[in-house]
């Protein structure tokens, strides 16, 4: 049975959407779909598949949302069509409903140079968000598209911060220091992302933060970012940079997602 269902999935996933996936597992006599009918369920209703249509969807359908609401990982329930569910055929249906919720992993990157021209073909096949900030036509249309990929060409990207998600990680990649700082002093005056950085060396985040003292942020924000970016290895080349970014992503978000893990109660 090939209805394209699958294909959300990683959809859904990127962009973050709580689902539940469905799934006829056996019937016994009269039924209005056979075994492997399945459907997915977000907080909006049927969104691909079907089981059967009529009461016994309505009736998944509401066991669904029930499983949204109160974040049950899994569940396994077996109808009898015309006691349980009140329709005329006297069948039976096994169903397995299996809930999606974790959040996809947002990645803010202001920037599409060179740099994010050999990151994002790194980032976008992970299970992950993008969105893309630049005011430059051209180079945000030299980058790679994809599902979960969004590019936004914004004259004063600082404007973005304020609607960012909360648990986005955000990387400033753009033109130079000039470039960097407006994104970065709004990031630390209004939000407090996970993970916050900017590309350069330790004599830019001197100047960096030398500049935010001198636009009064106070002393735990002055340094409350990573710069350098990325793992210390390979050379300048922009994909050896790409890669160690990925990298350093990639370690910043197993320690955020350990760390939270130890803290939650057994």
């Amino acid at each position: 049975m090939d209805d394209g269902l699958y294909d959300e999935i990683p959809r859904l996933h990127a962009a973050g959407i709580p689902f539940v996936l469905a799934i006829v597992t056996a019937v016994r006599g009269s039924t209005p779909q056979d075994a492997g009918a399945r459907m997915l369920v977000t907080d909006s209703g049927l969104h691909a598949g079907t089981v059967g249509g009529g009461r016994i969807e309505a009736a998944a359908l509401v066991h669904a949302r029930e499983m949204l609401d109160r974040r049950t990982a899994t569940s396994t329930v077996e109808w009898n069509l015309q006691r349980d569910i009140g329709m005329t055929c006297g069948g039976v249906m096994h169903l397995y409903f299996e809930l999606h919720s974790r959040s996809a992993w947002t990645i803010v990157i202001f920037g599409a140079g060179h740099v994010v021209q050999a990151l994002l073909p790194v980032l976008a096949p992970l299970p992950c968000r993008i969105q893309c900030y630049d005011p430059r036509t051209e180079w945000l249309a030299r980058l790679p598209t994809a599902t979960n990929v969004q590019l936004i060409e914004l004259p004063a990207p600082a404007d973005a911060v304020a609607d960012l998600p909360a648990d986005a990680f955000v990387l400033l990649i753009t033109q130079g220091h000039a470039t960097d700082l407006p994104i970065l002093q709004r990031c630390l005056e209004t939000r407090n992302f996970p993970y916050l950085g900017v590309i350069g060396s330790q004599s830019k985040r001197a100047t960096l933060e030398r500049d935010l003292r001198a636009a009064g942020l106070p002393p735990e924000k002055q340094s409350a970012f990573e710069c350098p970016i990325g793992l210390r290895i390979g050379s300048n080349h922009p994909h050896e940079i790409a890669l160690s970014i990925a990298a350093g992503l990639l370690a910043a978000r197993d320690r955020l997602r350990t760390s939270a893990d130890d803290q939650s109660p057994a």
